[in-house]
């Protein structure tokens, strides 16, 4: 029975993707238990502080069918302990005296840790692979499209002439940018756990940083300098990371959804035969797949701000924010890679209406390259008086709902300055992308490495 979006065999299609979901399965992470353990008998098998065959014993017997969830789960409640029961059933599976060096010189909290980072690891694989192919496609929209002229705009109002590569690639710069993130941070965060009950390796002292060494050594990960039990910073530089991801996908997202707007109707998020825009409004197209994307977005960024929360340890150990991490990460990792997913799939067939552009660009008849003419002027009378004096004929066109330029031919105090031409020239959006086409291919440069 499942009771979330994240395992609803209702919802989460358009939730989660499924190549995270397996990361963060129960089938996953009780492996991970496993590895952490094997590696940790392996390490100290090395330098002869349990059995060689103790080590072997346990490695053969890693396979997260040692263990029964249904036992599990009764067993965390019975015994109010996150571990101890899976202690208990892999010490069975291994059995003899080899059973007897599992978990050795371990705490709970070094296994548990340890396994999450493992589930990180193998989700920022994913979210690497989806994020590269992601780009890839952002970088040729962007080459497509990149003297698409439209209209830029800020407060929500026409601004200036862009066009939509440019656009795109402002995306694609901010995309590549989260790859750069993942990649720098991840020997911060992609740090085993083995310090002991307070984080001192008391136990075995005389080995420790050598068996840390290996068992980090063996796992892929990184030997941490001093224990993390209560530096949470790590999954909080992660999280902030999977946040701001997920607040780019959302950002594209919500922009096509604007853009799609019947009033404006530039681009759509694609559409196919049985697609469904409304139950009761036939003709509806409506943007559905991006509102799912925004709306995930959310989630994460709000279930990612506990990351910060769990910050605030207390002593050598604090358990009340520590069990958080078992539930937000995951979610906000699945959430992630299904918005990624999402996107990828509307940017392969979204539709781009270029007459819409065209037309939309006319819209404020010539208003919207007004900054063009009052430059052109400002050379010859200075920069404010050219503002005055546009500003006028600005609003004289607006109020009579003329063009501009048409406005502009009439007004004698403009003409003394400028020809016929130079106005006409001036007022032609096509003549007024400044270096768009110039930041395409900046962009373009840099992330086709």
């Amino acid at each position: 029975m499942s009771s979330s979006v994240m395992d609803s065999e209702v919802y989460r299609g358009i939730f989660v993707s499924e190549r995270m979901r397996k990361v963060f399965s129960d089938e996953s992470l009780m492996q991970k238990w496993l590895d952490a353990w094997v590696a940790l008998a392996r390490a100290e098998a090395d330098l002869g502080v349990i059995p060689q065959e103790a080590a072997e014993k346990i490695a053969d017997k890693a396979s997260f069918e040692v263990f029964d969830p249904t036992l599990i789960r009764e067993g965390i409640v019975d015994t109010t302990h996150p571990l101890i029961v899976q202690i208990r059933q892999f010490t069975e599976a291994v059995g003899g005296r080899e059973g007897g060096f599992i978990h050795w010189g371990a705490t709970t909290q070094d296994i548990m840790d340890t396994a999450v980072v493992l589930q990180m690891k193998e989700a920022q694989e994913v979210l690497l692979d989806q994020l590269n192919k992601f780009l890839k496609t952002l970088l040729s929209l962007s080459d497509k499209y990149k003297s698409t002229i439209m209209p830029g705009r800020t407060h929500g109002q026409h601004a200036l002439p862009i066009t939509l590569g440019y656009k795109i690639a402002i995306w694609a710069d901010e995309i590549g940018k989260h790859i750069e993130r993942l990649e720098a941070g991840q020997d911060r965060y992609l740090v085993s756990s083995f310090s002991g009950a307070a984080g001192t390796l008391a136990s075995i002292s005389e080995h420790g940083l050598a068996i840390q060494e290996k068992y980090s050594e063996y796992l892929g990960l990184k030997q941490a300098t001093i224990t993390w039990h209560v530096q949470r910073d790590g999954f909080a530089e992660y999280s902030s990371y999977i946040a701001m991801i997920a607040g780019t996908i959302g950002k594209i997202a919500n922009e096509i959804i604007n853009l799609q707007r019947t009033e404006i109707g530039e681009i759509e998020e694609g559409f196919k035969d049985g697609q469904i825009g409304s139950s009761t409004m036939p003709h509806k197209r409506n943007p559905m797949i991006c509102e799912y994307v925004v709306g995930l977005t959310r989630v994460v960024q709000r279930n990612a701000s506990l990351s910060f929360d769990a910050m605030l340890q207390e002593h050598e150990r604090d358990m009340t924010f520590w069990t958080t991490e078992w539930s937000y990460i995951p979610q906000i990792n699945m959430m992630t890679s299904g918005g990624i997913e999402q996107m990828q799939g509307i940017l392969e067939r979204f539709i781009v209406h270029e007459d819409k552009m065209a037309r939309n660009l006319d819209q404020l008849k010539g208003l919207i390259v007004s900054e063009n003419l009052m430059l052109t002027l400002g050379a010859h009378v200075g920069r404010q008086v050219a503002h005055d004096m546009v500003y006028k004929v600005s609003m004289q066109a607006f109020e009579e709902d003329r063009h501009l330029l048409e406005v502009t031919l009439e007004d004698a105090e403009i003409m003394a300055h400028l020809s016929d031409v130079e106005v006409k020239n001036c007022l032609d959006p096509k003549s007024y992308v400044g270096l768009c086409e110039v930041f395409v291919e900046r962009v373009q440069q840099k992330w086709k490495q």
